[in-house]
């Protein structure tokens, strides 16, 4: 849960922030939103993101670190981070970099008139199709388009099916009432998203074992 303090910060910030881009853009009270990533329970590391603006520009920072040990010995670690651009409702610009055991992976992406030109991890540099998003997930109009892959930068088209409401864990014992989409096809997670249309956690299975996401604050 938020503290007293966090939420009278929060609204600072956001009283701070212009109208249009509050409108356009679910930016979270106190300008973070920070995950623990679970495996069976267990820590596997965390995902934040930081919101910061200047005038109608809003910058988006994206933090993943992640390893998985088993009996002491590191088998997998993982980092990814990430910087969105957006002025308005629309994306302009984008830069990732990810160490994914060890095999590295850079994105780029800039807008030049209309286009979002797209440099991928394999070199290919393409015109983003005109409604999508960068896979960052804190946005909920990604489920309403294509997904540019922000490892690689390929053109991802998952399938979405709203689930529904139901109540989800939280960090500290609490519960959060949430809307379930399921993804399918491309990607294979549920995604859910709070009243206020934020991003509040999202599940999927790998190597039979289930990962989750688990909103702090």
């Amino acid at each position: 849960m938020m503290d007293r303090r966090s939420m009278l910060t929060g609204a600072v910030a956001l009283a701070a922030m212009p109208a249009g881009l509050r409108a356009a853009l679910p930016v979270p009270p106190g300008n973070r939103l920070a995950f623990d990533i679970l495996r069976k329970g267990a820590k596997l590391g965390t995902h934040v993101i930081n919101f910061e603006s200047d005038g109608d520009l809003l910058t988006v920072r994206v933090a993943v670190e992640l390893t998985y040990r088993f009996a002491g010995v590191t088998l997998y670690r993982y980092r990814h981070q990430a910087v969105e651009r957006w002025r308005g409702d629309k994306v302009v610009g984008l830069e990732t970099q990810t160490d994914d055991n060890g095999a590295s992976y850079q994105v780029s992406a800039r807008r030049e008139g209309s286009l979002l030109m797209v440099q991928g991890a394999k070199g290919q540099r393409f015109a983003a199709p005109a409604d999508a998003l960068p896979a960052t997930h804190w946005n909920r109009r990604e489920l309403d388009g294509p997904w540019i892959n922000t490892q690689d930068g390929r053109i991802l088209r998952p399938r979405v099916a709203a689930q529904g409401v139901e109540n989800i864990p939280v960090a500290g014992g609490a519960m959060l009432r949430a809307r379930r989409f399921a993804l399918t096809g491309d990607v294979q997670l549920d995604m859910f998203y709070d009243e206020r249309q934020g991003w509040a956690g999202l599940s999927f299975v790998k190597g039979g074992a289930p990962i989750r996401y688990e909103r702090l604050g």
